[in-house]
C-alpha cells in the first residue's frame, strides 16, 4: 500500500510534448505519396526523425524514439533507416521499428537504399550491404583508411548495381555490388569528396569538394563537362531544378545558397543567409520551382522560384530557436502561448495548440533601419541575447518571484536555499531545502499553492506551501534553465541546457486522483525522458510502408453479429432491379415511321406496263419461339441445385453480386417451370435468401433479389398474395410453389 501511494505522489507531472524542434544538422530527406500525390519531408531531430507536409510545412508523424541521437538518415519507397551509434533502424509507417541491422564496429555515418538492399558505411571506413527483409550482410568492402576513406556514395541513375564512392582523398570508385568488382577509379580533383548528386543527365554526376569547387562530370567517358568555384568553403549540398531551368543549387557551411546557370556556365544568382548556419541539405521538387532546404539552425525553409532574374523568395518555413532558451514564460492568462529568449537573441512566441501560430518577434536593434538595409546578421548595433523578461502578471526579478494571488515572494540563495516571504507580514514564512545545485528557475502555480523550482542538479521538484513539504520530485537527463507554469494550471513548461526545444509537462492532478503526501527524507527521484514532438490531430496521417501510400483499413466482413450489414456494390447494381421495364421503354429507340411512298411507283420492265409489288415475307416462318429447344441449365441454376443437398449457398450469392441488373432478371425468370425451371430449385432460392438474411450480410442485396423474384412470379403467375400488417409496417409474402 505505501509503494502503492509513493507511486501516486510521483506522478504529478508526466511529459506531454515538445514544442520548437524542427531540424539538426542533418540532410532532410524527401518522399513522395503516390496516393496523395504530395511531397513530405524528413527531418532528424535528436533521438527521433520528424515528417512534415511539404504542401502546408505541417508536421504528420512522429518516430519512436532510438535509444541515442540519429547520426545519419536515408528513406526509400517502403521504409526509413535511422543510424544511430554502430546500429540502423528501419522503420515502417514513420513510426514504428520492423528491422534492425547489426555488425558495424564503428559509428555509422552514412546510408544509402539501394533496391531491396541497404548500404552504410561507418567511421572505420567499413562498407556494408544489407539485405533489407533478412537483416542478413549480403557483401563487405572494406577500404584502407590512409588510401581511400569513403566520404560520400550515390547511384548513378540507369546503373544497374553501380554504386559510386567519394573519398577524404579526392578520389572516386565505381563498384558492381553484385559481382563485388571494382569497374574503374577517377584520380579526382585533389580535394576532399564532400557530395555527389545526379543530375537530369544520365551519365553525369554533380561532385562537390572541400575546396568549395563544383564539378559536373560524366562518368562514363570520364570527362569534366564544366568547373563551378564557391566563393563560401565546402560544398555541403548539391541540387538540380527539373521543371525545364537548367539551374543548379550549392550548399555552404555559412548558410548562403548560390545559384548557377548550367547552359550559361555562370552563378546567376546569391540567396544569403538562407540559414545562421551551415546548410545542411537542399533539394528542388521534381517538376516544381520549389526548393526546400534545412540547416544546424532549428529551421526548414520552403522557397519558390517564380519571379524574374532566378531569384527564390521564401515561401513558408518553421523555425525554431537557433541556440538553447534562457528564459521561457507564459505569455496570457489562457495558458495558450509561451515566449522564449534564446541565446541566439531572438524573442520567439509558441503556442500549445497549432504550429501556424508560432510567431518570431525577432532579433532587438538600436537602429531599426539600419538592420533592414543591412539584415540582422551584419547590423552592428543588434543587441546581445536576452536574459530576463516580465511578461503578464508575473513579477520576477537576476532568481526573486512574486506570486500575485498569494502576496508570496519566493527568493532562491546561493545556499541552494528557497526562502518564501509574506509580503504582508514581511516575515519569512517556509524554507525549502533540498537541491544540490544553482537553482536555474522557479515558477508559482495559479493557486500560489505549489512552488516549481529547476536547478543544475537536474531536478525538478515540486513544494506544497500549506504544508512547507516537497510533494513531487523527478530527474532530467540535461538540467532545466527556465520553468512556466500555465495560468490554467494545465501544463508545466520547461527548457533545458543545450536543448532548442521548449517542453511541455501535463499536470496529473487535474484528471486523476494524485496523493500530495510528503515525500520521505531518504527519497530518491528517477530519471525521466524528456517527451517528444507530437503530430497535430487534423493533419495526422498515417503513411503505409508499401510505395509511401496511406494505410487503408481493411474493415472485416461482419463487425458484430448482432448488426445488419450492407454490401458495397455500387447502387446501379440492384437498386433499379424492380424497375428494369421502365429502364429498357426509356432506353429503347423509338418506332420507325413508315416509309414514304414513291413519287414514282416501280415497275416491271417488258412490254406491258406492270406494277412492282413489295416483297413480303413468308407466311409459314413463326415468330413464336419454342423454349423447349433453347432450355439449357445456367451456373447459377446448377449452383441453386447443388445447394439443396449441401445446403451452401455462398456460390449462388457470389455469382449474382457478379452479374448486371438485366442479367439477374434473366436468371430469375429462367426458374419457373413456364421457363424450363423446376419448383425445388424456385424453393433453393427462397432458402438462399433466408440464409442471407440469417447471416445479416448483404441486406440490401437480399431484398432487392426477393422483390425482383415475387415481381417476376407475380407476372408468371397468379399464385402469389400479399398480405399487409399496418401495425409494423412489414409485408408478408405468401407463394404458392406446389403447381
Amino acid at each position: 500500500m505505501q509503494f502503492f501511494e509513493l507511486e501516486a505522489i510521483i506522478a504529478v507531472f508526466s511529459g506531454f510534448r515538445a514544442l520548437g524542434l524542427y531540424s539538426n544538422h542533418l540532410a532532410h530527406v524527401l518522399r513522395f505519396h503516390k496516393k496523395h500525390r504530395e511531397f513530405y519531408v524528413l527531418t532528424a531531430v535528436g533521438q527521433c526523425f520528424h515528417t512534415y507536409n511539404v504542401k502546408k510545412l505541417g508536421i504528420v508523424a512522429v518516430s519512436n524514439a532510438l535509444p541515442e541521437d540519429i547520426s545519419s538518415l536515408a528513406a526509400d519507397r517502403m521504409l526509413v533507416y535511422a543510424a544511430y551509434g554502430k546500429l540502423i533502424s528501419a522503420f515502417a509507417k514513420n513510426k514504428e521499428v520492423v528491422h534492425t541491422y547489426t555488425g558495424h564496429q564503428a559509428d555509422v555515418h552514412l546510408l544509402l537504399p539501394f533496391g531491396d538492399h541497404l548500404i552504410s558505411v561507418d567511421k572505420d571506413n567499413a562498407v556494408i550491404i544489407w539485405d533489407v527483409e533478412s537483416e542478413d550482410t549480403y557483401l563487405q568492402i572494406s577500404y584502407d583508411k590512409a588510401s581511400f576513406e569513403v566520404s560520400a556514395l550515390m547511384h548513378p541513375s540507369t546503373y544497374l548495381n553501380k554504386i559510386l564512392f567519394g573519398s577524404s582523398q579526392g578520389s572516386l570508385q565505381l563498384w558492381n555490388i553484385k559481382s563485388n568488382k571494382l569497374l574503374f577509379t577517377f584520380p579526382g580533383w585533389a580535394s576532399a569528396v564532400t557530395v555527389l548528386q545526379q543530375t537530369p543527365a544520365v551519365d553525369v554526376v554533380g561532385v562537390g569538394l572541400a575546396s568549395g569547387q563544383i564539378i559536373i562530370h560524366n562518368i562514363r567517358f570520364d570527362e569534366t563537362l564544366m568547373k563551378f568555384q564557391q566563393d563560401w568553403g565546402p560544398v555541403t549540398a548539391l541540387s538540380f531544378r527539373t521543371d525545364r531551368h537548367p539551374i543548379m543549387a550549392s550548399g555552404s557551411p555559412i548558410g548562403h545558397i548560390g545559384l548557377w546557370d548550367l547552359e550559361e556556365k555562370k552563378l546567376v544568382s546569391q540567396m544569403r543567409d538562407a540559414h545562421t548556419t551551415a546548410i545542411a541539405g537542399l533539394t528542388f521538387l521534381q517538376n516544381e520551382p520549389l526548393l526546400i532546404t534545412n540547416g544546424a539552425d532549428n529551421a526548414i525553409r520552403v522557397w519558390i522560384f517564380d519571379v524574374a532574374g532566378g531569384d527564390g523568395r521564401l515561401l513558408r518555413h518553421r523555425t525554431g530557436h537557433s541556440a538553447p532558451p534562457k528564459k521561457i514564460q507564459h505569455n496570457d492568462q489562457s495558458g495558450i502561448n509561451i515566449l522564449s529568449a534564446g541565446q541566439d537573441g531572438t524573442l520567439q512566441s509558441f503556442s500549445t495548440v497549432h504550429e501556424r501560430f508560432n510567431k518570431s518577434l525577432g532579433h532587438g536593434t538600436l537602429n531599426k533601419t539600419r538592420a533592414k538595409k543591412k539584415g540582422v546578421t551584419h547590423d552592428t548595433a543588434k543587441l546581445p541575447a536576452i536574459t530576463t523578461f516580465a511578461s503578464g502578471c508575473l513579477n520576477d526579478v537576476d532568481l526573486c518571484l512574486i506570486s500575485p494571488n498569494s502576496g508570496m515572494l519566493a527568493i532562491a540563495l546561493d545556499d541552494f536555499t528557497v526562502h518564501i516571504l509574506d509580503m504582508e507580514t514581511r516575515r519569512a514564512v517556509r524554507r525549502f531545502s533540498g537541491h544540490r545545485g544553482q537553482i536555474n528557475d522557479m515558477t508559482f502555480s495559479p493557486d500560489g499553492r505549489w512552488l516549481i523550482t529547476a536547478s543544475m542538479d537536474c531536478a525538478i521538484r515540486t513544494w506544497d506551501l500549506p504544508s512547507g513539504s516537497l510533494v513531487d520530485c523527478f530527474l532530467v537527463d540535461a538540467a532545466a534553465v527556465s520553468l512556466s507554469m500555465s495560468p490554467t494550471g494545465n501544463f508545466l513548461a520547461s527548457s533545458h541546457v543545450d536543448g532548442l526545444g521548449i517542453y511541455l509537462w501535463s499536470n496529473n492532478t487535474l484528471c486523476s486522483m494524485v496523493s500530495l503526501r510528503p515525500l520521505p527524507a531518504d527519497y530518491e527521484p528517477t530519471v525521466i525522458m524528456l517527451p517528444g514532438t507530437c503530430p497535430n490531430t487534423e493533419e495526422e496521417e498515417v503513411l503505409d510502408a508499401d510505395s509511401s501510400e496511406m494505410l487503408e483499413y481493411i474493415s472485416p466482413a461482419q463487425l458484430d453479429e448482432h448488426l445488419v450489414t450492407l454490401s458495397l456494390l455500387p447502387d446501379s447494381r440492384w437498386k433499379n432491379l424492380l424497375h428494369l421495364d421502365i429502364i429498357k421503354d426509356i432506353t429503347n429507340p423509338p418506332p420507325k415511321l413508315p416509309k414514304a411512298a414513291p413519287f414514282f411507283i416501280p415497275t416491271i420492265p417488258g412490254l406491258v406496263p406492270q406494277f412492282a409489288l413489295p416483297t413480303t415475307p413468308s407466311e409459314d416462318q413463326s415468330k413464336v419461339v419454342n423454349f423447349g429447344v433453347l432450355v439449357q441449365k445456367s451456373t447459377f441454376y446448377l449452383q441453386l441445385e447443388n445447394a439443396l443437398d449441401n445446403s451452401s449457398y455462398e456460390e449462388p450469392v457470389k455469382l449474382l453480386r457478379e452479374l448486371g441488373p438485366s442479367a439477374i432478371e434473366i436468371e430469375l425468370r429462367a426458374l419457373s417451370p413456364d421457363m424450363g425451371g423446376e419448383v425445388r430449385v424456385m424453393q433453393s432460392f427462397l432458402k438462399m435468401i433466408s440464409s442471407i438474411l440469417q447471416s445479416k450480410r448483404d441486406f440490401d442485396l437480399a431484398q432487392a433479389y426477393l422483390a425482383l423474384f415475387l415481381k417476376v412470379r407475380y407476372e408468371q403467375s397468379a399464385d402469389v398474395y400479399l398480405f399487409t400488417f399496418p401495425c409494423n409496417c412489414t409485408y408478408h409474402f405468401y407463394i404458392n410453389l406446389t403447381q
